[in-house]
């Protein structure tokens, strides 16, 4: 019997990974929204979950903003013209830019999870123009999603 229940017990831990999903998005010289973009800016993720993000165009990257990650995340920042993977493990806001483009506007926004617990301070971030116009095209669009 204890056999049987440690299986099931290890069965129901292994079918959690198994849930896991992936998401892409595109670095682009050129998208629907405009120039220098992330397709998609906005994500909807939940924990355990990754995001690719592929250079589909020359000169970009992938860089957590200052101050657009939950407690606990740990900056990152990938080198230009490289795919890179992201875990995303705390539930909120993942803000995220491309260094060479940032003040073009190349942004984007990962939700995690169904709460929001950092979206104030997300906010309260000060962007560039364009960013914070995309950053809020992307509040919106994830908060439609909900």
């Amino acid at each position: 019997m204890k056999k049987i229940l440690a299986l099931a017990a290890l069965m129901v831990l292994a079918s959690g990974t198994v849930d896991a999903a992936e998401h892409v998005i595109k670095m682009k010289n050129k998208g629907e929204s405009g120039n220098m973009v992330f397709e998609p800016a906005a994500v909807a993720a939940q924990p355990g979950d990754t995001v690719r993000f592929i250079p589909t165009d020359k000169s970009h990257n992938v860089e957590a903003i200052k101050g657009m990650l939950p407690t606990g995340v740990t900056p990152f920042k990938s080198k230009v013209n490289e795919e890179y993977v992201l875990s995303v493990t705390e539930p909120g806001y993942y803000g995220v830019k491309c260094s060479p483009h940032f003040s073009m506007g190349m942004v984007a926004l990962i939700r995690v999870g169904d709460g929001s617990p950092n979206a104030d301070a997300v906010k309260a971030v000060k962007l560039p123009a364009k960013a914070g116009e995309r950053i809020k095209a992307a509040f919106e669009t994830l908060a439609s999603a909900q």
